[in-house]
Parts: C-alpha cells; structure tokens; sequence
C-alpha cells in the first residue's frame, strides 16, 4: 500500500484521540491569537485599560494573543507524537488551571496584565480539563485491543 507509507518507506502510523485533540486545540489558539491581533493591534502591549473583545466575550490585549500564539504551536509541534500530546495535555492543565486562580484574583484589579474577564476564567478552566483528558485518557493499541495510556 503505497498510499500508507511515509517517505522512508515504512508505514504510516494513524494519529490517536488524544493527538488529533492536541492538533484540533493548538490550532484553534494559534488562530485565535492571530485573529487576535486584528482586534488589539500592538498598541496598550500589557493593558487592560481598554476593553477589546475577542467575539464579544473574551477581553484580550497583545501580550493575551502572544500567550495563545505560543500555546498554539505547541500544540502544534507536540502532537506529533502521543507522548508529545500527552505533554501538552498536561502543561495545558497546569498552565490553564493556574490561569483560572489567576483570573478569579486578577479580574477588575489594575494589575492584570493579562486582561482576564468571567468568560475568559471559564473557557480557562474548560481548557485545563480538557488537557488532563487529552493527558489521562485511555488510547486502544492496535495490537490486542488493549488498552494503553501512555504508549
């Protein structure tokens, strides 16, 4: 089967769950960085003086876009792999779950840097369980039907 070999000529492994998730999350915020820019420009780079709305929900401002960039292409580059992926699963957990305590602190305070609002601590929190699922979820291994959770 030509169609499933790889340049080097062995085959091609399918991605699990856990690595298309990854893929799926890293470009999802790549993409919202970016498109995040178009909303803040460069200028206030730390600010949240200015109240710029991602889709009328998320207060965002650059150093907000940068983090999702950088979020993004990790996502990106670690999926590439299942323990790649089940790296990613976990620093989004950790990151995102020290970013909900941070947003429940930061929100309306003159020092938040990252111009956090109620929308943004949940799809936080969201984001951090759904990186201990990409993290912690059980992947069926193509010999035996076993299940495998780090393979």
């Amino acid at each position: 089967m030509a169609a499933a070999a790889d340049n080097t000529g062995g085959a091609r492994r399918a991605m699990t769950w856990p690595q298309t998730l990854a893929l799926v999350f890293g470009a999802v915020y790549l993409l919202v960085g970016i498109i995040g820019f178009f909303v803040t420009g460069f200028d206030n780079f730390a600010g949240h003086a200015q109240h710029e709305m991602l889709i009328g929900l998320f207060m965002i401002n650059p150093l907000h876009n940068i983090a999702h960039i950088l979020v993004g292409v990790l996502g990106l580059t670690l999926a590439r792999t299942l323990a790649g992926a089940r790296t990613y699963g976990w620093l989004l957990a950790g990151l995102y779950a020290v970013l909900f305590v941070y947003g429940l602190l930061a929100v309306g305070k003159s020092w938040d840097f990252l111009n956090v609002n109620a929308a943004d601590n949940v799809l936080h929190v969201a984001t951090a369980v759904v990186g201990l699922v990409i993290a912690t979820g059980p992947v069926r291994t193509a010999v035996g039907g076993r299940s495998a959770s780090t393979v």
